[in-house]
């Protein structure tokens, strides 16, 4: 994870306090996201990791208003994204586009790829008929994928091929974020790491703004300037600098890094679990959400929730042990 200071980038997007609940039967609440605050700076990388049901596809669907938010904000070009409506809201999904986890589901089968990547610039008026052979060689050509691809099916490519033609797709519309939601998870190893290095080289060139979901620690430290780190809908740790390894502070982001497996890992090394009960979302605990499985909880750990708190330059952390 990159070292460098954010004070002189600019902020595409401002998240401050988003909260999404979704009633359930008998009158209660799932708490999906809780006031989650994080900013994501132009042409960097803020990874979002945590255990799956943690919040992490929640927030991002919040701020692509695929669904709703309780309450909240996201600012982004100076407005509340959340609140946009009708042409507002389609204009603002044009600069924040997707890549999405499975590109074996992503595209619709019955369309040729050239149709797959210029469906998007049809629906803003942006390509006319004529031009659409050219513009899908073009960005077929900006993934490092052949022109002759326009004419096939998605179906008949390669998953690391496929996971470029959607990389393609949300760039067509020449966006200002990406979210990329697990986009590698489905790939061989060897493969992840040729598209990893196909969005660092995009970021550079277009200074596009990434929100990278991962359960790949490794992977998130090596991509991402930013880490913010979810629990129950809940940031416990937010960095901007250092590596999540080496400088990470709260007991949960330290449990997961304890429990990934290592390749070369000597003898002595052990893997040690995050155990313990994580409490429903259906009734969130009063104090710490980490509490049923810190080794450090006390009494006041349980009665009162920790806020994040700046703990040096660019590390917040959400414990009262900290």
């Amino acid at each position: 994870m990159a070292s460098e200071n954010h004070v002189s980038t600019p902020v595409v997007l401002e998240i401050n306090k988003l909260t999404k609940k979704f009633p359930v039967d008998g009158g209660k609440f799932l708490t999906a996201c809780d006031n989650i605050t994080l900013k994501a700076y132009e042409g960097k990388t803020l990874g979002i990791i945590g255990e799956s049901g943690c919040g992490k596809s929640t927030l991002v669907r919040c701020l692509l208003c695929i669904q709703s938010t309780t309450s909240g904000e996201a600012i982004f070009e100076g407005k509340d994204i959340l609140k946009a409506t009708g042409e507002e809201r389609r204009q603002n999904r044009r600069k924040i586009q997707m890549v999405f986890q499975d590109p074996n589901a992503a595209f619709n089968p019955k369309m040729l790829v050239k149709d797959i990547l210029t469906e998007p610039l049809k629906n803003f008026g942006l390509i006319k008929a004529n031009e659409v052979d050219a513009k899908a060689a073009e960005l077929l050509e900006m993934v490092e994928l052949p022109a002759e691809f326009k004419d096939r099916y998605a179906h008949s490519m390669s998953g690391g091929q496929r996971q470029r033609l959607g990389i393609a797709r949300a760039l067509a519309l020449e966006p200002k974020i990406i979210v990329c939601d697990e986009a590698t998870s489905a790939l061989d190893v060897s493969v992840q790491e040729k598209i990893c290095e196909l969005l660092c080289r995009i970021q550079k060139e277009k200074k596009i703004t990434y929100l990278f979901i991962a359960h790949d620690l490794g992977l998130v430290d090596l991509m991402c300037h930013q880490v913010a780190v979810l629990y129950l809908g809940n940031v416990l740790e937010w960095m901007e600098t250092g590596r999540i390894g080496e400088h990470c502070l709260h007991p949960y982001t330290k449990s997961l890094m304890k429990s990934v497996f290592k390749v070369d890992a000597n003898e002595r090394y052990k893997i040690e679990p995050l155990e313990g009960e994580i409490p429903s979302p259906l009734d969130l605990p009063k104090g710490c959400p980490f509490a049923s499985r810190c080794g450090q909880c006390d009494a006041f750990c349980l009665e009162n929730k920790p806020e994040l708190k700046e703990v040096a330059p660019g590390h917040w952390v959400a414990c009262h042990k900290v």
